[in-house]
């Protein structure tokens, strides 16, 4: 798998639109053997599974299924079906995720707000996996791999995403620690990659501002990047390149002179006061 996915069962959450949507799009010109979209908006998701599939020809077989990651629940009973319907997945995109911003942590609400960033953005990717890991590891001979979309928030604290941050921090810490565990037990054929891009211009992050260094990314550019990282099995992904500067310079200084020098000085910290997200 270091250079296609052709031949391989792929599965993508949130897929129905933005980014999801390019991974699978990746996948059908790869000429996957099967293309697995996850997302929440039905009607969406009945579009793209539809475009999808007559670009593929019939040469990637494309199956949809409406289910909410955000809902732990539901998630067991569709892996279910996938795992009868179309085959455990070789490939695995942890791809959904949410954001609410442009508030201060004691302006939030638990259930609208802590709750389901924790359980998207954490929780599912996580019990996503639990899922399909056996499969994969059970297919010794049979490279796998696990993309698991983080943000750069995780690796740096910022105001008015608090929440957020803790939920990309969490699946940071898992996703690595996954990565070992699977080393350690020398799973070789299954690759953990975990990204970790700064604003990406989708309309997720609409109104944020890119720090200084960190511009705004192109979804076609990270995209790219990220596909190339799975195929090769690549650990981290870290974007722009700033983004790894940071973490250095955070774990190199005192916490008050990182806060004055890059936090205020780099604008990271006054980067979501614009931040109005998708309507």
């Amino acid at each position: 798998m270091t250079r296609t996915v052709q031949g391989a069962n792929v599965l993508i959450t949130g897929a129905a639109a933005g980014m999801g949507r390019m991974y699978a799009e990746r996948a059908v010109a790869e000429h996957a053997a099967s293309v697995t979209l996850w997302d929440r908006d039905a009607p969406a998701l009945a579009r793209t599974a539809d475009e999808l599939g007559a670009v593929s020809r019939g040469r990637s077989r494309v199956q949809s299924y409406v289910v909410d990651v955000g809902d732990l629940g539901a998630i067991a009973k569709t892996a279910q079906r996938v795992r009868r319907e179309v085959g455990n997945p070789d490939v695995l995109i942890n791809n959904a995720g949410i954001v609410r911003g442009n508030r201060y942590f004691w302006e939030t609400d638990n259930g609208e707000d802590t709750r389901p960033t924790m359980q998207v953005n954490a929780l599912a990717p996580m019990y996503i996996t639990r899922e399909f890991i056996p499969g994969m590891i059970a297919n010794a001979y049979r490279a796998s791999r696990i993309v698991n979309i983080a943000s750069a928030a995780g690796t740096l604290a910022n105001p008015r995403m608090a929440v957020y941050a803790a939920s990309k921090a969490a699946l940071i810490g898992w996703s690595e620690s996954l990565r070992l565990e699977l080393e350690q037990a020398d799973h070789g054929n299954v690759k953990v990659t975990t990204v970790t891009p700064s604003y990406i211009s989708t309309g997720m992050f609409a109104g944020a501002k890119g720090p200084t260094l960190t511009p705004v990314l192109d979804p076609e550019f990270v995209v790219d990047r990220v596909w190339k990282a799975m195929l090769a099995g690549t650990p981290l992904v870290e974007l722009p390149w700033s983004v790894g500067l940071s973490r250095a310079l955070r774990g190199l200084l005192p916490t008050r002179v990182f806060d004055r020098v890059v936090g205020d000085g780099f604008g990271v910290y006054r980067s979501m006061e614009r931040f109005t997200g998708r309507d």
